[in-house]
């Protein structure tokens, strides 16, 4: 295997960070050091990083090592598959249409708004008393 056949994405969403790397395989998918299946115990993250891989088609023909840091559980998967969504363009432009259709390709860049001053959050104001 050449070093041509190894593509490398970089998935963000939310504070979570996602470096994805995709090779031609079995489907075998590894996050942090461990089997995807042992580190998302929740199955609506499970089914939302293998969303790109099952619209593609291609399930079972790439390994995905994926190195994922910050956010939480659902921010994390949707790195993951941002990043894997990337990568997959990267190993074959001709599935840009079907990805970018179903909305993988736009990475979600909503964020925490900041607290303001004077105020109880982001939002939400201390409340109002006339008298």
């Amino acid at each position: 295997m050449a070093k041509e056949d190894i593509y490398y994405a970089t998935g963000k969403r939310k504070r979570a960070i996602a470096r994805t790397w995709l090779k031609p395989g079995k489907g075998e998918i590894i996050i942090n050091g461990r089997p995807f299946d042992e580190y998302f115990k929740i199955g609506t993250s499970k089914i939302k990083l293998t969303q790109p891989l099952v619209l593609t088609e291609s399930l079972t023909s790439y390994d995905i090592k994926v190195k994922v840091k910050g956010g939480g559980i659902s921010g994390q998967a949707g790195a993951i598959r941002h990043g894997i969504t990337k990568a997959l363009l990267l190993a074959d432009p001709e599935l840009r249409a079907p990805l970018k259709a179903a909305g993988f390709v736009t990475r979600d860049s909503r964020i925490k708004e900041r607290k303001k001053y004077g105020q109880r959050g982001a939002r939400a104001r201390f409340q109002f008393s006339k008298r």
